[in-house]
């Protein structure tokens, strides 16, 4: 019988056990779980279709089946369900993470704290200024904008900015006003991605 997956149609699978079967696609990934087994996943990580994508969902699985994977996988899939799912493990464990465990805590830590604060949405290196960048920011890095305004930044210091974005310092980056204040469209810079969490299969 030919499996479709949300992917398109597989070219490889591993069966870790009865209803616990890993898909490959040419273009993505991801394991399947009949109902039995979907059932067994808490309700907070739980996906009603069954399928659970390679990138970060599939640590749900190995998480509530730890028993049917490798240590080296288990302790990726601990890792990637308290960074990207740090409400259903605290709410599961009883566990409070700390600081630096989720990067999705910590990213509502970031933004709670500064938003208040000109956080830069885009940025590009400035040719008129050099060893400067040009920056656009909004308040607390809010996309889209009600107002945005536009800052010099040394090269040096932005380029430590943090993972959640670079925070303009009113009283030392200069503030750039009127319709030619940044030297081009702006370049728009990446947000925080979800990186890929490997598993070794």
């Amino acid at each position: 019988m030919t499996i479709s997956t949300p992917w398109g149609t597989p070219d490889d699978e591993i069966v870790y056990a009865e209803g616990v079967t890993f898909y490959r696609t040419p273009s993505h990934g991801g394991f399947w779980l009949d109902h039995e087994r979907n059932a067994k996943l808490h309700p907070l990580l739980r996906e009603s279709s069954g399928w659970y994508e390679e990138d970060c969902a599939w640590s749900k699985v190995v998480f509530t089946f730890p028993e049917l994977f490798s240590e080296k996988d288990r302790e990726a899939a601990l890792a990637t369900v308290k960074h990207w799912y740090p409400d259903a493990y605290e709410a599961i464990t009883g566990v409070a993470l700390r600081p630096g465990e989720s990067l999705v805590k910590d990213e509502r830590r970031f933004k709670k704290a500064h938003v208040d604060d000109w956080v830069v949405i885009s940025a590009i290196r400035s040719d008129r200024h050099p060893g400067m960048v040009e920056c656009a920011a909004t308040g607390g890095g809010a996309r889209p904008a009600i107002a945005e305004r536009h800052y010099l930044v040394p090269e040096n210091e932005y380029a430590r900015s943090g993972r959640f974005g670079f925070v303009i310092d009113e009283a030392r980056h200069a503030f750039r006003d009127g319709p030619d204040a940044m030297e081009v469209e702006p370049r728009e810079e990446q947000e925080p991605g979800r990186e890929r969490a490997s598993r070794e299969g």
